[in-house]
Order: C-alpha cells, then structure tokens, then sequence
C-alpha cells in the first residue's frame, strides 16, 4: 500500500496532536520504525512546499515552533517516505497546481490513496485514476486504526 498525504494534512499534525492527522503521522512513523515500511510517497517539489508553508510565521506561531523544529519534522517526514522522481506530469488536472503536484506523486508512485482535507480539491481523480482520496479519518479507518 502507498499513499500521498498532502501538505494540509502534515499541517494540521503540526496544529493539534488529538486529531486524526497526527494519528495518521504517529502511525507512518511507527510503521517504519518497526519494519521500515515506507507508505508515504513525497517528491522534492513537495518538500519544498513543505518548507515554504510550515514556515510561515502565522503557522510558526499557531503551532508553537521555530523554524530549526519544522526542518526537523520535514527531515522525519524524508526519512520515513519514499521518494518519487516525477517523470510524467498530468497539468493541469486539477484547479490548483498544488494539488496537481500532490497527483502527479500520487500517479508516479502507483499510490493506492491520497489523504487529504480538501476532498473536493481532487474531483475526479478516483474516477480518472483509480487513485482513492480519502481523509485522515476515513483512510485510519479504512486500515482498521480508528473504529
């Protein structure tokens, strides 16, 4: 199993640890540190969002952290995902080219699912692609980790 988690969902883990978003992340991690299974797929043009949202200073200071804490959560986020060259590219697709990227990770890598918030950001991509999108709460689950 893969799966694409968008930018909006790391954001929230960063936000509040009683959501299903942190559970998602908690459970990636805890999935590699027992087996080294990567399920999360990421590209470098996705770390580099990463980057440029996390560390805008209204996310900073509702979540609490400096700039050095959101490289190191980026720095976990690369060492527990696979990462993905994109050698085909579908833009546009979607209504936005960020979420665009987050599919064309989602195709490159043959992710079963992509987990994400903004569920109607990705309209027609189960039916284009065969690729489920699904929130943090629906994919947990849907894997049996939340009832």
């Amino acid at each position: 199993m893969k799966i694409v988690i968008d930018t909006d969902v790391f954001l929230s883990s960063l936000f509040s640890k009683q959501g299903a978003s942190h559970k998602l992340i908690t459970w990636i991690a805890k999935e590699y540190q027992k087996n080294e299974k990567r399920y999360n797929v990421i590209s470098n043009t996705q770390v580099i969002e990463f980057s440029a949202v996390f560390t805008r200073d209204k996310n900073l200071q509702r979540a609490n952290l400096t700039k050095s804490d959101v490289e190191s959560f980026i720095n976990a986020i690369c060492l527990i995902s696979s990462h993905q060259k994109i050698n085909f590219l579908w833009r546009p697709f979607l209504k936005d080219k960020d979420d665009d990227m987050v599919l064309e990770v989602a195709f490159n890598g043959n992710a079963d699912y992509i987990i994400t918030h903004n569920l109607k950001d990705f309209k027609g991509v189960e039916e284009n692609f065969e690729i489920k999108v699904l929130t943090p709460k629906e994919f947990l689950i849907n894997i049996g980790e939340l009832q």
